[in-house]
């Protein structure tokens, strides 16, 4: 999957001369916790001993979903065209958030079925408008999961290649929970009725309901598949784009900031297609579906905050962008034992 954009391993050399630049500092070793993690993360993503959260960029991926059709969410598909439309007048949450946090966001029209006005800020994929119901059929064929997975990992390479240091990963798509649910269940054989969750707003009748209706939808393609396989066969073509999007800002040395639920499902894919990404994600929050947990344990990775969102947009990921931040400002800004003048620990 998309071998053209090539991930170097990070150097294991460089790693052990930050971790000594951080055992130097004036604290305890070890006492700033997973800051101090993130900070080594961050230097080996970008392969420099001076890593840099400033400046991100939120790529904001919209699209619809054919499997709607099948009563999955609690609201109508419209409702992605008119998110996006908020989006563009910078009403939402992810907008605000982003503005608190100076971080430019660019909206893709990865495939909304419903019309949008042309924007300055509003960048369309043109491959197909929503996915066919994959109750009957792939959602996407294999060429529109190409065309897509190269959309978004040329859109995050040349994010990072312009400058961008953290590259925010956020979707919006009314049933994209349902895609992400059957996405990871096909890749990593999670339980359908542990991954499924309300996603926005269904009642415990309407979950039930969903399973049932997602577990249907499995049937057609069923047994473990391969991440172009599952790509197809159950799409989310906004949820392909974050794929490519991961790969792509990777293999150009940016750090990945990972977003809740569907974001994480789209890391799932793209870490099991190319599992050298790996240390170039950091998830940003746990999310309150319940299937997130079950995520993360298959990645065996902690996310940096738990706030019980759910809301998605990438609002999480902006939210826990500070925290990139103050891990870069350690790492280059707080004095050493030495240059501080301040006693070491005795025996050291």
């Amino acid at each position: 999957m998309l071998e053209n954009h090539i991930i170097e391993p990070v150097e294991t050399a460089l790693l052990d001369l930050v971790q000594s630049h951080i055992d130097i500092k004036t604290k305890p070793p070890g006492s700033l916790g997973r800051i101090e993690a993130l900070a080594l993360q961050m230097a080996g993503a970008q392969n420099s001993e001076t890593p840099m959260a400033d400046p991100a960029r939120l790529l904001l991926f919209a699209g619809d979903h054919g499997l709607v059709a099948e009563g999955v969410s609690a609201w109508p598909s419209e409702v992605t065209a008119q998110m996006v439309g908020n989006f563009l007048a910078g009403g939402a949450a992810a907008n605000v958030f982003a503005k608190t946090n100076d971080i430019e966001i660019t909206i893709v029209d990865a495939g909304v079925v419903g019309d949008l006005p042309d924007h300055p800020k509003l960048m369309r994929a043109n491959i197909r408008k929503g996915t066919r119901n994959a109750m009957v059929e792939d959602a996407l064929t294999a060429e529109e999961v190409t065309a897509a997975l190269e959309f978004g990992a040329t859109l995050a390479s040349d994010a990072v290649k312009g400058g961008t240091k953290v590259v925010a990963l956020g979707e919006m798509g009314i049933g994209n929970t349902s895609s992400a649910t059957l996405l990871a269940h096909a890749v990593e054989g999670l339980p359908i009725d542990t991954l499924t969750g309300p996603g926005a707003g269904l009642d415990s009748d309407g979950v039930s309901r969903k399973i049932e209706i997602l577990k249907k939808i499995a049937a057609r393609r069923p047994g473990k598949l391969s991440p172009l396989e599952a790509l197809a066969a159950f799409g989310g073509l906004e949820i392909t784009m974050m794929v490519g999007a991961l790969i792509g800002a990777a293999a150009q040395g940016g750090v990945v900031l990972v977003d809740g639920f569907i974001a994480s499902a789209a890391a799932l894919v793209a870490i099991r297609a190319r599992p050298e990404a790996m240390p170039y994600a950091v998830f940003a929050h746990r999310s309150k579906e319940p299937g997130h947990r079950l995520m993360m344990q298959a990645l065996k990775c902690d996310p940096l905050i738990d706030l019980d969102l759910r809301l998605g947009e990438g609002s999480g990921a902006l939210l826990a962008f500070p925290l990139l931040r103050n891990a870069c400002a350690m790492l280059n800004e707080m004095a050493t034992f030495e240059s501080a003048g301040v006693t070491g620990k005795s025996g050291d």
